[in-house]
């Protein structure tokens, strides 16, 4: 029982940094926009920086570097691809608005979605371990969701969401952790061999959403060198705050 509440109180916590965008509710919305494609250059560099340098080596650890990562990181691709396609049904030419939010939007939704849902996998199966590598889990995982989940609030902004909507899907992803946690207690090592399956499924997702959605929208940006350095900063900021966290851990 004190290892259910443990994880289940670990993984409300979690859901509950996903609230950090509330920090820019209070900004207008001039100098939400001044910041925007900064939050989506910084995700960028998270996703990237999440994909290749905590996800990739974890399933490499896990299992070693065979076809099976390789091909599981494609399929989180392909799989992305194929999610997106139905979100778009047709070419759009509408322009991006609170009543019209683009796909890529969605997509991010979509791959956060998946990303909690591990986190809570991870979180509850390592309270089945120990309680002392649970908490250490729910540590690393909260620092690492932080730098996240803002990248995310921006990317949702520049999707088209209003700021609280934006918060309020941002919560609904995050909550799968906690379903990730109760799937882990409730099948405990039955899960073991399935987590390692998920883990380059979900570097996958994130590579497409990084690489196909997010990098054109900041190509979108009229040219501006000073612009176009400070996105390069923010997408490096991305990847120094994973391999931080990397350290951290």
């Amino acid at each position: 029982m004190i290892t259910w509440i443990l994880g289940l109180a670990s993984v409300i916590a979690i859901s509950a940094i996903s609230l950090t965008g509330v920090l820019v509710l209070w900004l207008k919305d001039k100098q939400l926009e001044r910041i925007l494609l900064y939050l989506v250059s910084f995700s960028v560099g998270g996703l990237f920086g999440d994909a290749f340098i905590h996800l990739i080596p974890e399933a490499i650890e896990e299992g070693g570097f065979g076809i099976s990562v390789s091909l599981l990181i494609l399929l989180g691709i392909l799989f992305s691809f194929v999610v997106e396609k139905f979100l778009q049904w047709r070419h759009c030419h509408i322009p991006t608005s609170s009543e019209h939010p683009h796909s890529f939007a969605y997509m991010n939704l979509f791959g956060d979605a998946v990303h909690n849902l591990i986190d809570g996998l991870i979180v509850g199966g390592s309270y089945l371990v120990s309680i002392p590598i649970g908490i250490s889990t729910t540590l690393a995982v909260i620092f690492h969701e932080i730098p996240q989940e803002l990248g995310d609030f921006g990317v949702l902004i520049h999707g088209g969401f209003n700021k609280r909507k934006a918060v309020w899907f941002n919560l609904l992803t995050a909550l799968t952790a906690i379903l990730g946690a109760v799937i882990a207690f409730v099948a405990g090592t039955a899960l073991e061999g399935f987590i390692p399956l998920l883990i380059p499924f979900a570097a996958g997702n994130f590579i497409y959403i990084a690489g196909s959605d997010l990098i054109p929208e900041l190509r979108k940006d009229e040219p501006d060198l000073k612009k176009s350095a400070l996105q390069v900063v923010s997408i490096t900021l991305g990847v120094a705050m994973m391999l931080l966290i990397l350290l951290l851990e």
